[in-house]
């Protein structure tokens, strides 16, 4: 192919090689991709990695494929990974670790340079021993305490003030919250902001106005709604730990005949697609999830350029999208 379009091999591989074809004139790449066309070369993606010691590909370590928030951040770890020529594998765990271990073997049984893992688990030993192994990393929502690696995360604590401000703005002084799993880091860091949110608003902290949903589901916050309301406790909105978790809220609504939102209004957590078409519309806090995966994407390859370099953590800013959920107490 090189004898073909009349350069050397060693520039032909950089032509065709993403990350190297920066450094070939332009033209001459364009023509030893023409001639590689025309000849029907595809690269071999092992027989390179013989070659180099690298495969060209990170592992997408995802707790629950069927969670509308992580396709976006897939999505966005592909827009940059694609253009430095690298490739994601994904693996789903199901949030089951034995399942997570198996998987991430299986994904550094090919060589995969290094890992981008969603999971929010809080006791999480396997992410320290991949640490002592030098295996590279970075953290998608959350930020480990116990374990040095880059990590990206929305501004939860932020997200979750911006929607009690907004309601006590709307004149509601009785606001529960649906808080989601306390063993992952992503339920126990919103359950914490709110009651300091509660407090700093100048509302009664009150135990009983927080129920604890076992999962980020729209059942479990069917669940924990149902308990809230059968315990007799008062309140004029609910401030849910994620998107899913409000959904489950408008089930319940409809069970109940409870008008959302003269009767209660809701907010949630994510701005998952869609949201707008629902009745009423969804008021929600907007985490930016194609950015938060090109972050991570972009940390873990600064990561494999330099693996000697200091870990850093970036927060993303977080917006409040209002919509018809929410509305002054009657």
């Amino acid at each position: 192919m090189a004898d073909a379009a009349g350069v050397h091999p060693a520039t032909a591989s950089r032509a065709l090689n993403p990350a190297t074809r920066g450094l070939v004139n332009a033209e001459t790449a364009r023509r030893v991709i023409k001639v590689a066309e025309s000849l029907g070369y595809r690269p071999n993606p092992i027989a390179r990695g013989l070659k180099t010691a690298k495969s060209g590909t990170v592992g997408l370590v995802i707790p629950d494929l069927t969670n509308p928030l992580f396709p976006p951040i897939v999505r966005g770890i592909e827009d940059v990974l694609e253009p430095a020529g690298y490739s994601g594998l994904i693996v789903n765990t199901d949030n089951d670790p034995h399942r997570e271990r198996q998987q991430i073997e299986s994904l550094r049984s090919r060589q995969v340079e290094g890992l981008i893992v969603a999971t929010a688990l809080l006791d999480h030993p396997l992410l320290g021993q991949l640490r002592r192994e030098g295996v590279l990393m970075v953290m998608v929502n959350r930020r480990p305490e116990s374990v040095d690696v880059p990590s990206i995360t929305p501004d939860d604590a932020t997200g979750i003030e911006l929607a009690v401000r907004h309601l006590v703005e709307l004149g509601h002084r009785r606001i529960a919250h649906l808080a989601g799993p306390l063993n992952t880091s992503t339920g126990l860091v919103r359950a914490r902001a709110f009651r300091s949110a509660v407090r700093d608003l100048g509302l009664e902290d009150d135990p009983a106005l927080v129920a604890h949903c076992d999962y980020w589901s729209e059942d479990a916050g069917a669940a924990a709604l149902r308990a809230l309301l059968d315990s007799g406790t008062e309140f004029t909105a609910v401030v849910a730990g994620n998107d899913l978790i409000a959904l489950g809220c408008y089930d319940v609504f409809a069970e109940r005949d409870i008008d959302c939102p003269r009767d209660v209004s809701v907010v949630g957590f994510n701005d998952m697609p869609f949201l707008d078409k629902l009745r009423p519309p969804l008021t929600t806090v907007s985490v930016p999830h194609q950015q938060i995966g090109g972050e991570a994407a972009r940390l873990l390859l600064d990561a494999i350029a330099d693996p000697t370099r200091p870990s850093r953590s970036v927060l993303l800013p977080l917006t409040l999208v209002v919509r018809g959920s929410t509305a002054p107490p009657r």
